[in-house]
């Protein structure tokens, strides 16, 4: 059963290997995506039941990252928000936990970590 998985990136290039990689070698369905803070509420109010895990990145092209996570505040216990960035100092990880954040990860050096979590997070929780 595949993890229900919306993604929130404005990097084309980026997004499409992320994509790939994660359903190629996590039991991930990419079913939407966003590439502005703005898209990303919106399509979150607009299906609060229909994703699992949402994978964001805080830097977007109009917006942040920080944003998607104050919408996601209210998301049931097992809908899992995890950010993937470029910028995962320490402050960053404060902030985005402080703000709901499951976990955050570094873009550059923490890919692997992601595709674990992902497989440690069980499809179907969500959807009940």
């Amino acid at each position: 059963m595949a993890l229900i998985t919306y993604i929130v990136e404005d990097s084309l290039t980026i997004r499409e290997n992320l994509i790939s990689t994660l359903e190629e070698v996590s039991p991930v369905k990419v079913i939407a995506f966003a590439e502005t803070e703005d898209q990303a509420g919106r399509w979150l109010a607009e299906h609060k039941s229909d994703w699992q895990l949402a994978i964001v990145d805080l830097f977007l092209k109009e917006g942040s990252g920080f944003g998607v996570l104050k919408s996601c505040q209210k998301r049931r216990a097992e809908q899992k928000v995890v950010i993937l960035t470029n910028y995962a100092t320490a402050d960053v990880r404060r902030r985005c936990a402080e703000l709901g954040s499951d976990a955050v990860f570094d873009k550059c050096n923490e890919l692997e970590q992601l595709l674990d979590y992902c497989s440690q997070v069980t499809p179907g929780d969500a959807l009940h």
